[in-house]
């Protein structure tokens, strides 16, 4: 069975008795009956038996049924050229584990805390006023007046004392321990089973060759 270029097939015709052998040609009978004369250097075999032609058998040259012999049919020899046809597959080398650990640092933090304190500083006054006396903010010092009325020949008001309010700020330091945490990672790999029989050889993420 031989099948050319566009799918046509046909069969390989044994020589016939009493003719003339041609080694260089041999004739083709495609399914349709019609014999064509192909050279034996353009049949390409299979394992199976098969050949397979690049080219197309109708274009061949019939077979002369007058003369009764096929030595005279012209030899057709196909020019073929080869091109390369590269492929690329991946290939498993080898596998990697990667492996984590946590480690913990202690550090120190001193950060300042601050505090509001209050403080109250009594101020004698005793003087008269007119009326009440508003609340004053001196930086941190907030003023605050105290009245009380006396009888005298007309009622008059007299400042008793004035109270001085402060809030003094402190800073106080507090160190205390605080745990950090750090990932580190650690490459190894792990040839397959196949690269350790081929080379015996296994490489470490450290860059060195062990046996």
């Amino acid at each position: 069975m031989v099948q050319d270029m566009d799918g046509v097939r046909g069969t390989v015709l044994p020589p016939r008795p009493h003719a003339p052998s041609n080694a260089a040609q041999g004739v083709v009978q495609l399914e349709s009956g019609q014999q064509v004369v192909v050279a034996t250097a353009a049949f390409v075999p299979h394992p199976d038996g098969r050949y397979s032609l690049p080219l197309r058998l109708t274009a061949l040259p019939p077979v002369d049924r007058g003369s009764g012999s096929d030595a005279g049919a012209p030899l057709v020899l196909p020019v073929m050229v080869e091109e390369p046809d590269v492929h690329t597959r991946r290939v498993e080398t080898g596998t990697v584990r990667m492996t984590k650990r946590v480690q913990a640092r202690e550090v120190l933090v001193d950060d300042p805390l601050w505090r509001d304190e209050g403080a109250i500083t009594r101020v004698p006054v005793q003087r008269v006023v007119d009326g009440p006396i508003p609340v004053r903010v001196e930086g941190d010092t907030m003023m605050v007046s105290l009245l009380e009325e006396v009888l005298v020949v007309d009622k008059r008001r007299r400042l008793t004392e004035a109270r001085h309010s402060r809030t003094p700020r402190g800073e106080t330091h507090h160190p205390q321990p605080v745990t950090l945490r750090r990932d580190a990672a650690r490459g190894e790999r792990l040839n397959s089973p196949k690269e350790e029989g081929a080379m015996g050889w296994q490489r470490h993420s450290s860059g060195y060759m062990t046996r």
